[in-house]
């Protein structure tokens, strides 16, 4: 039997994704993405410590084997937004200024300045390694999403499943509050079904036909709203349609 949810998401902190980065400005966008979704709510787990390698096929494989799906969430209102602005110096011990560029050395070495470059040094017989240079912005701006802004997506699951009631999410791991309304649905074959939220068509079954959409393109992967599809869905009431055999598209995310 398939249970449906209507979740909704109440943000308790600013929160923020880096979905557009335009020189020292880093925004938000106003949506919050199913895979990250997935995380926050304990779908699936991360290890402690990360090289920096990504492993979307193998965790969202597991949550594809335990039944469960969540669309993205939909704004319920218009975006609120928060601005800051933040230091970008490096956080070492020691870094110089050089021609608008920024020195930083290695822990255990120090630094010596042979004409207009750096080296970095091990002991005093060492002749030293040339440093490479960073050019990177001094300080930054960042557009959070606002506390209060409130959030609608749908949880689909073989067995009944109860969310926890608060999560983090984004960069700096902000809480947010979810509330769960199990939904009775009907199965029915819809032609030209408009569906207004957030969904991930990387997630559609192979049935389900995409005929026009509005493109929402953020990473890790483009988003759609306004769609019209046909195809199997469940209608949740009478203007409400979900497609069937939504699972996450795993095939088409990297190895690593």
């Amino acid at each position: 039997m398939t249970h449906i949810y209507r979740c909704h998401l109440t943000l308790l902190e600013p929160v923020f994704f880096s979905s557009q980065e335009i020189s020292n400005y880093y925004q938000t966008a106003p949506l919050i993405g199913n895979y990250a979704l997935a995380y926050a709510l304990g779908l699936c787990h991360t290890p402690y410590f990360n090289d920096g390698s990504i492993h979307y096929r193998k965790h969202l494989g597991n949550v594809n084997a335990q039944g469960i799906y969540v669309t993205p969430a939909t704004l319920n209102h218009a975006p609120r937004f928060t601005l800051a602005q933040f230091n970008a110096q490096p956080d070492a011990y020691w870094y110089a200024m050089a021609n608008n560029v920024i020195v930083t050395r290695p822990d255990g070495a120090w630094t010596i300045k042979r004409g207009s470059k750096w080296y970095a040094v091990q002991s005093e017989k060492d002749r030293g390694k040339g440093i490479g240079l960073e050019n990177r912005p001094q300080h930054g701006r960042i557009r959070f999403l606002s506390i209060g802004n409130e959030a609608t997506f749908y949880a689909i699951s073989r067995e009944p499943y109860q969310p926890p009631s608060y999560i983090r999410l984004g960069k700096f791991m902000s809480k947010a509050r979810v509330t769960a309304v199990f939904l009775p649905h009907t199965e029915t074959d819809a032609q030209g079904a408009i569906i207004p939220f957030l969904l991930n068509p990387a997630d559609f079954d192979p049935g389900t036909k995409l005929v026009t959409f509005d493109l929402v393109n953020v990473p890790p992967t483009p988003l759609v709203k306004n769609g019209m599809v046909n195809g199997r869905c469940y209608q949740l009431d009478k203007d409400t349609y979900l497609p069937v055999g939504m699972r996450f598209g795993r095939d088409n995310l990297p190895e690593n």
